[in-house]
């Protein structure tokens, strides 16, 4: 089975606070009817900080879509590759040993895509598999680490890298004023992540099954009107309650792979927004805690598009708590209405696992030499 290894996720230096937001929200859209309405949906979304790569005063303008494209490659190039040689220093893995590079990214376009300047630039084999993913939106996160799983079904040995890229500052418009515009703008942050699947060996998730869904008819619900402008992000009404409809979806990709979903030991959810936790919560059974790594990404970074999964993953392996055989569950939801969802079983490498053991042995020895050492002293 392929193994989801430790995510390594990077944020912009700067923040905006839930407070700026709103003054900023307030002082752009003064006098717009549905600006009351805006604010509100805003300060109930949890967000209280989020991170972008330019200041918020060069936000805010709009240069055109030549410039603010031309930002997005300068940033991405600047940021992914520090991102990409932790995700490989957690997996254990060295460029050599990508045989696939997965890139997702809805908020700048780039062709070639940008698989193909990390190759050239970091050394990677020229033979490297190159799939960019770029308008599955916030469900690209979780169909990258599904795509990956299949790539590694059919090539059992195989390694494959996902980087996510999302400077969703870059697509603010000024000019929109709608509520679901007004509240993209309070949600969306910017943020770089990076992963690697593993078709052997590694700690981490042991993807066992995969599934995709498409709600029918929804495909308007959310999507970008292409403009001279750039990428006008549109968001319908309903969009806030279709886990209603997918929560079923979810229950039977686990009770088909012999689980409770009710009952699971970690759920990895793309957090774009409050309700969507809060209805999987109702739906599923699932206590409101079990959430937690998608609730503190949202609450610090907002919604970082297809990124969320990973971070919301990596939360998850710096709290270590997970033991060899836990079950779990990663989804992502986006435009089409799509749900992108995957289970598996947690898995430590034994190398790994002993050299853990060997290392926690070392240091409570070397504390308990210390403490005694004290005792003598003191004594």
């Amino acid at each position: 089975m392929s193994t989801l290894c430790k995510p390594s996720v990077s944020v912009p230096e700067q923040v905006i606070t839930m407070e700026e937001t709103l003054d900023f929200a307030a002082r752009v859209h003064a006098g717009k009817p549905q600006l009351p309405l805006a604010l509100r949906l805003i300060r109930n979304t949890g967000v209280l900080k989020r991170h972008i790569v330019q200041p918020i005063e060069e936000t805010l303008r709009h240069p055109g879509l030549e410039a603010r494209n031309r930002v997005y490659e300068i940033e991405s190039k600047k940021r992914c590759p520090a991102v990409i040689e932790s995700a490989l220093r957690n997996a254990g893995v060295g460029v050599g040993d990508i045989d696939a590079i997965i890139y997702v990214s809805c908020t700048g376009f780039l062709m070639p895509s940008l698989t193909a300047w990390l190759i050239n630039a970091m050394g990677f084999r020229s033979g490297t598999r190159q799939i960019p993913i770029a308008q599955l939106g916030c469900a690209a996160g979780a169909a990258a680490i599904n795509r990956a799983h299949d790539f590694c079904l059919a090539y059992p040995e195989a390694n494959v890298l996902i980087v996510s890229c999302e400077l969703c500052s870059l697509c603010y418009q000024p000019t929109d004023d709608g509520v679901g515009s007004l509240l993209s703008d309070g949600l969306f942050g910017d943020a770089v992540a990076a992963a690697v699947v593993r078709g052997s060996g590694g700690t981490g998730i042991s993807l066992e099954r995969n599934g995709s869904y498409l709600i029918p008819h929804t495909e308007d619900w959310i999507s970008y009107a292409v403009r001279s402008t750039g990428f006008h992000f549109q968001l319908d009404r309903r969009v806030p309650g279709t886990m209603e409809p997918l929560a079923p979806v979810l229950r039977e990709l686990v009770t088909a792979h012999g689980w409770d979903v009710g009952n699971l030991d970690y759920y990895i959810i793309h957090a774009g927004g409050p309700r969507i936790l809060s209805d999987l919560s109702k739906y599923l059974g699932v206590d409101l805690a079990m959430f937690r790594h998608s609730w503190a990404t949202l609450t610090e970074y907002g919604n970082i598009a297809s990124a969320v999964v990973f971070d919301a993953l990596r939360r998850l392996f710096d709290e270590d708590t997970m033991l060899s055989g836990a079950t779990g569950l990663v989804a992502g939801f986006g435009p089409g209405i799509t749900a992108e969802m995957a289970v598996g079983s947690w898995t430590t490498d034994d190398f790994e696992r002993d050299l853990l053991a060997a290392t926690r042995a070392a240091a409570t020895a070397t504390t308990a030499t210390a403490t005694a050492a004290t005792e003598r002293a003191i004594v």
